[in-house]
């Protein structure tokens, strides 16, 4: 005994409710986008240190996740101000002293009465050259 003047909106006794499913849809693809805004948001330290250095990155990763995963907002705020600040760089100043300092040693031993060697001799110790498909090149020391 329903009434015939029912509004539109809704469902007639034995039919599909047409918004219930059209509200479901609507809520998960909500949740979705709000999710998926949520962990870009949440990211975004990492994309920004991701130019950095690789310690720097790792630092800023760590620190990201350990916010998502603890629930402790100031983790992901120093994530992104490290994120923001250039590190300078002191290993490779270092390695070049450490290189020199090398290249003296080896030099003030060598002189134990014996030349010196000459600059051709020290180059080609300290950068040793590899043929491919004939043309020379410079062998690059990569970071581990």
């Amino acid at each position: 005994m329903t009434p015939h003047h029912l509004p539109f909106y809704l469902a007639k006794p034995g039919e599909t409710d047409v918004w219930m499913i059209v509200m479901g849809i609507f809520l998960i693809a909500a949740v979705l986008g709000v999710g998926n805004l949520y962990l870009h948001l949440h990211s975004l330290p990492e994309r920004m240190a991701h130019k950095s250095q690789k310690l720097q990155f790792e630092i800023v990763a760590v620190l990201g996740l350990l916010a998502l995963f603890t629930h402790i907002h100031l983790l992901w705020i120093a994530a992104l101000l490290l994120a923001l600040v250039d590190l300078p760089d002191f290993g490779t100043p270092l390695r070049s002293i450490a290189g020199s300092v090398e290249k003296i040693a080896g030099s003030a031993e060598g002189t134990d009465g014996a030349e010196a060697p000459d600059e051709e001799e020290v180059s080609e110790k300290t950068e040793p050259v590899r043929k491919e498909a004939g043309i020379p090149k410079k062998e690059v020391r990569g970071h581990a």
